[in-house]
């Protein structure tokens, strides 16, 4: 008997049969071969779109009735249909209390060009899924003002097929090409002006006391922007000279990518200006004086909208290789011991030296370019290293996190070797503190060569203090004369 013309107790019989077919059908799998389950998995497919187009058609019936009506029909649906508990009882009211008031007084159905109706007879073939189909109907409604009326129908069957074969999110994606085809003239640019008001950039919010969370909305234009200026930065990399595979996930790639414009664009960028001081980004941050020496502890960020920033000892030396850092030292009792001068940078002059005897970032089997590179100390600022062309290598901020992190000297030559290089890494781990150790003399502990005096708390500058060799005081006032105060 064709579908058509069964009536509805056999109709009945039937779904109660398939049903029952359905249950436990995995017990018998292992029976089949490749082909039949292939065939079996397309069957019931065929099955399930035809059971959702039944429960929109049940849905749509019940509402019409007045079996059901308004806030109640998701209730219903959700008490009949317990499947769609987890997910999806809303679409399907939704569309049936929309099918059913597009009727009318008459009881006629939507016209068949109709956005609703297109999606109604969608969703009732088994084209789509209710849930698919309502988010058709909304991003219709989003551009049915902006298009000409004439393009509407062939706009949403577009939507639905979109949505069929690729999900909503495609289908989304696709706005600005179906404007620029389909709508009216300046649809496209009008609907960009009025996003411009939306775009925005939330303030951090610190999560758990370690990473820091931005939202961001971005126009079109803007996320072109941003994407060209970070998406060939962030691409994986692995090193060709060495075999070392870029393990970065791709997340973190993205963010390193823009944290480097960033750095380029604020004046953190090293040799930005010739005057680190008049720097319009500075990071000024605190420190005690113990961890100050021992390379320890932390600091903390003050005097900016991220006030309260933790940043590790070694976060702190890669910001001194190339940021303007303002150290303030604290004393046992968080008292000021002093305010330090702003870290002194390359300057751009040295900048031009080194793009021109390195090339581009150092390390070996990296070919970042000069412009996305930094100058790096390769005897730590934060060690007493000077800041000049022979204690410098340029590296990308990629391997400048290496070198940092793994802790790695380089030997800077004065004539190239056969290589080519001005600049040769040990890459064994550990390889600049054994450099380092070499070439520090001992140091005596903090306050044991140089009591503090008697009397009023010391000012900015104290005595006994400034003329401690090596380590980071040094860096930060003794061998920082020449900067202008902060």
């Amino acid at each position: 008997m064709a579908g058509g013309t069964m009536g509805l107790a056999e109709r009945r019989s039937r779904i109660e049969a398939a049903r029952d077919a359905l249950t436990g059908v995995g017990e018998v799998l292992a029976s089949a071969s490749g082909p039949e389950l292939a065939e079996l998995l397309g069957l019931v497919d065929e099955v399930t779109a035809a059971g959702s187009a039944a429960r929109v058609a049940v849905t749509v019936e019940a509402t019409r009735r007045g079996e059901v009506a308004g806030s109640e029909v998701q209730r219903w649906v959700r008490e009949h249909a317990p499947s769609l508990c987890q997910g999806g009882a809303a679409s399907v009211a939704r569309l049936a209390v929309d099918v059913v008031a597009s009727r009318g007084i008459d009881g006629a159905r939507p016209p068949h060009d109709s956005p609703l109706g297109l999606v109604g007879v969608a969703v009732t073939s088994g084209r789509l899924e209710a849930s698919t189909g309502c988010a058709v109907l909304r991003e219709t409604a989003r551009l049915e003002p902006l298009l000409r009326p004439e393009a509407v129908p062939t706009v949403v069957e577009g939507l639905i097929g979109l949505a069929r074969e690729w999900g909503p999110t495609m289908m989304r994606r696709l706005r600005p090409q179906l404007l620029a085809d389909h709508g009216h003239d300046g649809a496209l640019g009008d609907l960009q002006e009025r996003l411009a008001v939306a775009a925005r950039l939330s303030m951090p919010r610190v999560e758990s006391g370690d990473l820091t969370e931005y939202q961001l909305w971005m126009t079109p234009e803007q996320a072109a922007v941003l994407e060209a200026a970070i998406g060939p930065m962030s691409a994986p990399a692995p090193n060709p000279e060495t075999g070392e595979r870029d393990l970065r996930p791709a997340g973190q790639r993205r963010v390193e990518a823009l944290t480097d414009v960033c750095r380029r664009s604020s004046g953190l960028e090293a040799g930005a200006a010739e005057d680190p001081s008049t720097s319009g980004a500075v990071l000024h941050v605190s420190i005690d004086l113990t961890d100050l020496e021992a390379r320890s502890g932390a600091a903390e960020v003050v005097g900016s909208v991220a006030d309260g920033t933790v940043l590790s000892p070694e976060a702190l030396r890669r910001l001194a290789c190339d940021a303007a850092v303002v150290p303030y030292v604290l004393g046992s009792a968080g008292e000021v011991l002093d305010v330090g001068r702003v870290a002194r940078l390359f300057t751009r002059a040295q900048r031009r030296l080194l793009r021109r005897r390195d090339r581009g970032c150092t390390y070996p089997g990296c070919s970042a370019p000069p412009d996305w590179t930094r100058a790096h100390h390769v005897r730590h600022w934060a060690d007493g290293g000077t800041t000049d062309v022979q204690n410098a290598a340029l590296l990308c901020q990629r391997h400048h996190t290496v070198v940092h992190t793994r802790r790695f000297w380089a030997h800077v030559l004065a004539t190239p070797d056969d290589r080519g290089r001005y600049v040769v890494w040990d890459r064994s781990d550990g390889s600049y503190d054994r450099a380092l150790a070499d070439l520090l003399p001992t140091r005596t502990p903090v306050g044991r060569a140089h009591p503090p005096a008697a009397g009023p708390a010391p000012g900015p500058s104290l005595p006994g203090l400034d003329d401690r060799t090596g380590g980071w005081w040094a860096a930060v006032v003794g061998d920082d004369r020449d900067s202008p105060a902060a």
